[in-house]
């Protein structure tokens, strides 16, 4: 090999930050020529004013310069015509047509929704850490905030406000925090404005949007955060992706878990399988040895109990307590902070047990028996 094709190489295994694949496979590489030690090198970004610009010409700078012989590199950016867009957005497509719901019972994603019953149990705090946690295992993880009229999701990952979707021609690419591709109604919105007086169809019609026009690429799981309680979203949702499976989160207190067991029963009715109960603000150890168990106790375990009894299946499996989540300072300011707990501090009690969440579901992959594979006999 040449220098010049020494360096095409280390400059197309550089990663697209948003696509997640290499430049060279995305036909981002043009002319690369070396004279003496400087490499210079022709790359071509996506759109003008590609939010990930610099990070791409850097990487693209460092992979260059990391060849060795060369002491130098200038990097030429440009950016591709119409025409190699839309080529480029039916390659990533892979044959499938526009604005289709890449998630049906057929899909190889695994489906969860992060459902409870009531507000205030810390649902998207524990959907935004289990997303990362996935992640940093390995997965390739997508995650939706569907809670229109709460969405958190954004803040709890440390997006910025303002930062959308990335359009390339009718694709529409989520932002990526901490491994994570993510999209909120709360992206498509002002600082201060709020989604008042939507209805039924309005809300399908956005839940339908995120997971149809957004594109996720190829995922391993997508995460739900779902609005609390059994309302037009969740009948939504269930409708559109009954195969889905759902976690359950509720607190210890009694009040909580009666209303978190209602709507793993209305999952159950479009469909969906409960996988587990998450019992967060469980009871924590102070550093003189006290239990405070500032919500009570046996929330969770009561949930899980009497969603194992209440199935009209005879085949229904068993709903575990998947998690108890203890109360932890640490897991609160990582969500105020935009640092989840899980990357921020694992040591800590609650991201512990959201790690520990986060591996049993990883180990928990979703069965092929009577799927169609995506193949054809030629």
């Amino acid at each position: 090999m040449t220098l010049a094709d020494r360096v095409r190489e280390a400059v197309s295994a550089v990663t697209d930050p948003e696509l997640r694949r290499p430049i060279g496979d995305l036909d981002m590489v043009r002319e690369i020529t070396v004279d003496g030690g400087t490499a210079h090198v022709g790359i071509v970004l996506t759109i003008v004013g590609c939010p990930m610009a610099r990070r791409i010409e850097q990487d693209v700078r460092d992979a260059a310069a990391s060849v060795t012989d060369i002491t130098d590199v200038t990097v030429d950016v440009g950016v591709m015509t119409p025409e190699e867009r839309r080529a480029l957005t039916e390659k990533l497509r892979d044959g499938r047509p526009a604005r289709q719901m890449p998630f049906g019972p057929d899909s190889l994603t695994r489906v969860i929704l992060v459902s409870s019953g009531k507000g205030g149990v810390g649902k998207s705090t524990v959907t935004a850490n289990l997303a990362v946690a996935l992640a940093s295992q390995g997965l390739r993880v997508g995650l939706v905030d569907a809670d229109v009229h709460g969405f958190s999701i954004p803040g709890l990952l440390g997006i910025a406000p303002g930062t959308q979707p990335t359009r390339i021609d009718d694709l529409m690419l989520p932002p990526v925090a901490h491994g994570v591709k993510t999209v909120s109604i709360g992206m498509f919105l002002r600082d201060d404005q709020a989604v008042v007086a939507w209805r039924g169809p309005m809300l399908h019609r956005t839940v339908t949007q995120f997971l149809t026009d957004v594109f996720f690429g190829d995922l391993d799981v997508l995460l739900i955060d779902m609005p609390p309680g059994t309302g037009d979203v969740a009948i939504s949702i269930g409708q559109i992706l009954p195969h889905a499976e759902v976690l359950v989160v509720t607190t210890p207190q009694p009040a909580a878990a009666d209303v978190a067991i209602r709507s793993g029963l209305v999952a159950r009715q479009t469909g969906q399988k409960v996988i587990g109960v998450v019992e967060n603000m469980s009871p924590f150890t102070l550093p003189d040895g006290t239990v405070l168990d500032l919500f009570g106790s046996g929330g969770g375990a009561e949930v899980a109990r009497t969603l194992s009894i209440q199935s009209d299946s005879p085949d229904a499996a068993e709903v575990p307590l998947l998690a108890s989540i203890p109360l932890s300072p640490a897991l609160r300011q990582g969500g105020d902070a935009g640092a989840p707990v899980v990357l921020s501090d694992p040591e800590d009690v609650a991201a512990s047990a959201i790690i520990d969440l986060a591996r049993a579901l990883a180990h928990r992959g979703r069965g092929l028996a009577g799927r169609s594979l995506p193949m054809s006999l030629r």
